[in-house]
């Protein structure tokens, strides 16, 4: 399930809108499921903060209480998150809705690896 809320909370459902039409500034949040068998292990924390680093934005990821600094590969791997767990990605800046839009094919794809 994919969301984008300007408010929403790790693990929470809701058929938002996807249509990502932010103006300079705002926050957006957008929600994500952890796809991999293996969870966001080292590879894909890897190219997810790989990928956030491309933009101006601040990207942070959240589950549960717990939130990281996307561009941060360790900060990521603290999350131990496992299949199925649900993401929140929280970005503010110029760039935000582009970056909601990269990060989230990057999880829709897992992360290129085998399904």
């Amino acid at each position: 399930m994919i969301s984008d809320n300007n408010a929403a909370s790790c693990g929470s459902s809701g058929g938002g809108n996807t249509d990502c039409s932010c103006g300079s500034g705002d926050g957006r949040v957008r929600e994500v499921v952890v796809g991999n068998p293996q969870g966001l292990h080292a590879r894909p924390a890897s190219r997810l903060a790989q990928e956030a680093q491309s933009f101006k934005a601040e990207i942070s990821i959240v589950c549960n209480d717990q939130q990281v600094d996307a561009k941060s590969i360790l900060d990521i791997l603290t999350l131990a998150a496992a299949q199925g767990s649900r993401l929140e990605l929280r970005a503010e800046g110029e760039d935000a809705c582009q970056a909601l839009d990269r990060l989230e094919k990057l999880f829709e794809s897992r992360f290129g690896e085998e399904r």
